[in-house]
C-alpha cells in the first residue's frame, strides 16, 4: 500500500530541521517493525544522517525537532533533558472543564497491569508537570491549550484523564476511540440507508502546536507554531454548530 502520509518542513538550516508530523506517523523507527513509515527515515532520505531530539506519540500531530549534526543533537538533547524548551499543545477533551486554567503536578509511572500504558504514581514515579488553559467550551467537550515542562510518555493524556477530562478519541485513556457526528448531534443525526458512518476524528485529539528552543549554533531563541490539521478543525466546526456551550 502506498504511503499517503507526508512531512511538512517548517524550518531547516545546517543544524536542525523542524517538521509538522501528521497523525498516524511514527516519530522514529518501531522497535519491532522497522518497515513502518516514520519521520526519521523520511528525513534521512532527504538530509542524510539525522538525529531525533524528542518524540510525539504516533497519533499526535504537530511540531517536532530533529538535529542534523552530532553537536546540535548534543546541545538540543541537553535542553530537553533540562526541560528548557517551551512545548505547547492543543487538546479536545471530554466533558466541560470548569476551571479557566489549572496545574497538574502528579508523577507518572508505567501501569504494572498493562505494559505500554502509563498512570499517576501513588508513590515514587517520574516528575511530571502540566499547565492547562481553557480556549473554548462546548456543551460536552472542552478545547484546551496545554503546556508541559517535563516530557513524560503520555503525560498530557494521563494528566487530563486524572482530572476527569480524557483527551477525545484516545484509545488508551478515553471512553471511546473515535468521535462521531452522530454522538455530537444525537437524535438529530440521520444516516442514509446502507451507509456506514465515518468518524470525524479517528485518533487522539492532541496536537503539538508550538515549540520554542535555543538554536544550538546561534544561541538565539526560536519559536515555531503550526495550526491543527483538518480532522481536528472539522471536529471543532461541528461542535460549534451542534454542541454549543449551554
Amino acid at each position: 500500500m502506498r504511503n499517503k502520509l507526508k512531512l511538512e518542513i517548517i524550518h531547516e538550516d545546517s543544524a536542525l530541521v523542524l517538521i509538522n508530523k501528521p497523525a498516524g506517523m511514527l516519530s522514529v523507527p518501531d522497535r519491532f517493525d522497522g518497515k513502518l513509515v516514520n519521520a526519521k527515515h523520511l528525513l534521512r532520505q532527504q538530509y542524510g544522517e539525522i538525529y531525533a531530539v524528542h518524540r510525539l506519540d504516533r497519533d499526535t500531530s504537530g511540531i517536532m525537532c530533529f538535529a542534523r549534526t552530532k553537536e546540535a543533537h548534543r546541545a538540543l538533547s541537553t535542553q530537553f533533558s533540562e526541560h528548557q524548551p517551551e512545548k505547547k499543545y492543543l487538546a479536545l477533551t471530554e466533558g466541560v472543564v470548569s476551571a479557566d486554567e489549572g496545574e497538574i503536578d502528579s508523577p507518572l509511572q508505567e501501569d504494572p497491569r498493562r505494559p505500554g500504558k502509563m498512570m499517576v504514581a501513588s508513590k515514587g514515579g517520574l516528575m511530571a508537570f502540566t499547565k492547562f488553559q481553557v480556549v473554548e467550551r462546548f456543551a460536552d467537550y472542552t478545547w484546551v491549550s496545554v503546556e508541559i515542562q517535563s516530557g513524560r510518555t503520555h503525560q498530557i493524556r494521563v494528566h487530563m484523564q486524572s482530572i476527569g477530562h480524557s483527551v477525545v478519541a484516545d484509545p488508551l485513556y478515553s471512553r471511546r476511540s473515535s468521535l462521531l457526528l452522530s454522538t455530537i448531534k444525537g437524535r438529530k443525526y440521520r444516516l442514509g440507508k446502507e451507509k456506514e458512518e465515518r468518524p470525524l476524528l479517528a485518533r487522539t485529539a492532541l496536537h503539538a502546536t508550538s515549540l520554542g528552543l535555543q538554536h544550538p549554533d546561534t544561541g538565539d531563541q526560536i519559536v515555531y507554531t503550526v495550526d491543527p490539521p483538518k480532522d481536528i478543525r472539522a471536529s471543532l466546526q461541528q461542535l460549534r454548530k451542534w454542541n454549543p456551550s449551554r
